[in-house]
């Protein structure tokens, strides 16, 4: 792996066991998300594309909410309530 030339936000990629979403975004945001991929793809030497990264990017915007976090709410709760 080559060392990352920028240092992103986001860092190398987890594996993870995923669920399929699908939404719309505007076309800039689009546009921004493949630039970002792209520079992800240079500073960490492995083709990423946007969306595969948008769970981890969300996954870090949540993790930093501190709203969120007061909220007292555990990771999987929602999903847990509603399959009962």
């Amino acid at each position: 792996m080559n060392t990352p030339t920028k240092k992103l936000r986001l860092g190398p990629l987890p594996r993870q066991k995923i669920t399929k979403l699908t939404f719309a975004c505007p076309a800039g945001l689009k546009a921004d998300l493949d630039r970002y991929a792209a520079l992800h793809a240079q500073a960490y030497g492995e083709a990423v594309d946007a969306v595969t990264l948008i769970p981890h990017m969300l996954e870090a915007f949540i993790a930093g909410d501190r709203g969120f976090r007061k909220g007292g709410r555990v990771r999987g709760q929602a999903n847990d309530a509603s399959s009962r």
